[in-house]
């Protein structure tokens, strides 16, 4: 099918705040620097249930949703070197372009090559791959997983080892990576520290996995919901507490558990308050908290500037600080030879017309990922 338009099903979000519509969509062929790749699985995550509700203001419809994504390249355009048909590949929502001051930068991740064209749900040419009913469909974070086939620019591509699950690895294009990149790059944990996670979600239990790979002695999870605790201490959590159990504010609890404080926290759910919280639940002189978590458009942090006088660090994460292109191999590999966990993230399986109810499940926290395969 190279240079002809393919027939497939994709999930299309058509408006805020409705259900996704499996629909029959045409993925035009890839352009110049472009790839086309058949999408085996996808996974449900919570930045796609934050544009479907319509509170994300980059958020565009119609389009294609759908960033945790793995499958293999069945085309690719004029210009194209470093992919072929048949590799087995990870679509990128932080591409790697290896030529921007961002990309030649060792302290960032943010290649800044086709922000501003993924941003408004456009491919760098400033069109669109996808066509329903004779509509324009829009790209979502460059990836659009959640179409059997889908276009991304080659340098939001990682070409990984044939032998991995996709069904598995295809957690890494976003969750996994992220929490784990938290602990390691972001806040550079070191052996023996004590560490606060804030939310275990899938995001959070990845961030107890970094803790626990990067040393730490002790990982403290914090969460309303107990029911998350026993999975939390299977990913390397000593203990687990609830905000709600207390009736003094969860930092002050964390200080006096912790002979002062954390030395690093993370914020892992995109709530401003508790972002606050995990800054002071910080040890004076020292601690560093990591914002991992997306808050709501137009949310403020807040707290005393004290905190920040007194030596404590606020730092933020996006896609765990790796370089995509580059690092996103060499999770897989970490996975293949059991460094990092990964089956483990996967709670359910589910078809692809079954979609809408892995946002159910997602919304419902009866799921850390549920993976839907075509």
């Amino acid at each position: 099918m190279a240079n002809q338009v393919i027939k497939c099903k994709a999930a299309v979000a058509w408006e805020a705040g409705k259900p996704l519509s499996i629909e029959e969509v045409e993925v035009a062929p890839p352009k110049a620097h472009e790839v086309r790749i058949k999408i085996i699985a996808t996974a449900v995550c919570h930045t796609d249930a934050y544009t479907l509700s319509g509170a994300d203001p980059e958020g565009s419809f119609p389009v294609i949703l759908g960033h945790e994504g793995a499958g293999i390249v069945e085309s690719v355009g004029v210009g194209v070197t470093k992919l072929k048909a048949g590799d087995t590949v990870i679509p990128l929502y932080i591409p790697q372009c290896g030529e921007c001051k961002f990309c030649l930068n060792p302290k960032t991740n943010l290649c800044q090559k086709i922000r501003v064209t993924q941003g408004k749900g456009l491919m760098p040419d400033g069109t669109s791959r996808f066509t329903c009913k004779g509509k324009k469909i829009l790209h979502y974070m460059g990836t659009s997983t959640f179409s059997e086939y889908t276009v991304v620019a080659d340098i939001s591509v990682a070409k990984i080892d044939p032998l991995a699950p996709l069904d598995k690895v295809c957690l890494l294009g976003c969750g996994i990576s992220t929490g784990y990149g938290a602990a390691v790059n972001t806040a550079k944990v070191e052996p023996g520290s004590t560490c606060a996670v804030f939310g275990l979600g899938g995001v959070g239990l990845a961030v107890i996995m970094g803790c626990k790979v990067a040393g730490a002695s002790r990982i403290i999870g914090v969460d309303i919901n107990k029911d998350k605790f026993a999975r939390a201490k299977e990913f390397g959590a000593c203990e687990c507490i609830s905000p709600q159990d207390f009736s003094k504010p969860i930092q002050e609890v964390l200080v006096e558990m912790t002979d002062g404080g954390v030395d690093y926290s993370f914020e892992c759910i995109g709530n401003v308050k508790v972002m606050r919280a995990a800054l002071e639940a910080c040890h004076k002189g020292w601690g560093v908290s990591v914002v991992v978590g997306v808050a709501a458009a137009g949310e403020e942090i807040a707290t005393r500037p004290f905190q920040l006088v007194t030596g404590r660090t606020w730092k933020g994460t996006a896609f765990g600080g790796w370089k995509s292109v580059e690092s996103v191999p060499k999770l897989v590999s970490e996975y293949m030879s059991k460094k990092i966990k990964v089956d483990e993230f996967v709670t359910h399986n589910l078809s692809f017309d079954e979609i809408n109810k892995a946002f159910e499940l997602l919304h419902a926290g009866k799921s850390i990922r549920t993976v839907v395969k075509f």
